[in-house]
């Protein structure tokens, strides 16, 4: 029988890792290559690849990781599709070279306003900035204050909070405009595409497919809105997810 969905689009941080500085589940995340490795050889189910904030070398390591060699994947909220299989990296076209300058100025204020109080840039970003401290409660005291100055010096950027980071990303780049463009290269629809996410950001996997599932730590608002959630957390949860999709007559470790 054909598969139901093309593909499955999964967040990283909350879902196949932890976004905190816990080690990788590698037990789930070897069944989620062994899913991988079925879908290519079968052709009964579809491959999961990721969507994710992270810089692209993260998510081409992850990608690596969960064997997807197959399929684009979408980085730092939408600015890159990576293929991993052709090694090829695709720059959203909408981002402009004077958006890439508002991006560093704005991180060069950022340094100079939040370095010295231990505020610091997650690297390997292209055309977003992501800040972390090892106190939340931190970034969200100057989460506000970030959002004015960014309104004030009119920077085009969208100021938003995961669970340990303040994301600042362009406002017409997101994982929206990436799930759009990875449609388009692969000439999938919606309704043909599941998604995983944890986070209240993960609404623009939700919206832009036919099916969505969340880990037991999903965000609650966004558990209401999911067709299903998992009983397990975060990479256990993906692989209750794919149990699911695939039906109980059919796990992933029995193939």
């Amino acid at each position: 029988m054909p598969p139901r969905f093309d593909l499955i689009v999964s967040d990283i941080d909350g879902c196949l890792q932890p976004e905190s500085n816990d080690a990788m589940d590698l037990e789930s995340l070897a069944r989620v290559a062994r899913w991988n490795a079925l879908a290519v050889e079968r052709r009964d189910r579809p491959i999961v690849t990721v969507c994710s904030g992270r810089p692209q070398p993260f998510a081409e390591a992850m990608c690596k990781l969960i064997g997807n060699l197959h399929v684009p994947c979408i980085c730092e909220n939408g600015v890159w599709l990576y293929h991993p299989g052709t090694n090829e990296y695709a720059m959203d076209p909408a981002i402009s070279i004077g958006d890439r300058e508002a991006v560093r100025e704005a991180a060069a204020w950022l340094e100079s306003t939040f370095g010295p109080r231990g505020v610091s840039q997650q690297p390997g970003k292209s055309a977003s900035v992501s800040l972390f401290h090892r106190d939340t409660s931190v970034l969200r005291a100057i989460e506000p204050r970030i959002a004015e100055e960014c309104e004030h010096r009119g920077w085009p950027l969208r100021v938003s909070m995961t669970w340990l980071y303040i994301n600042c990303d362009l406002k017409h780049i997101s994982k929206a405009t990436g799930m759009r463009r990875l449609m388009a290269d692969l000439g999938l629809r919606q309704e043909r595409l599941a998604g995983i996410g944890d986070t209240m950001s993960d609404l623009a996997i939700l919206e832009n497919v036919g099916w969505f599932a969340c880990p037991s730590n999903a965000a609650g608002p966004l558990q209401t809105r999911a067709h299903y959630v998992a009983r397990e957390p975060e990479a256990r949860g993906v692989v209750e997810i794919l149990d699911q999709l695939a039906g109980s007559a059919r796990s992933i470790t029995a193939g």
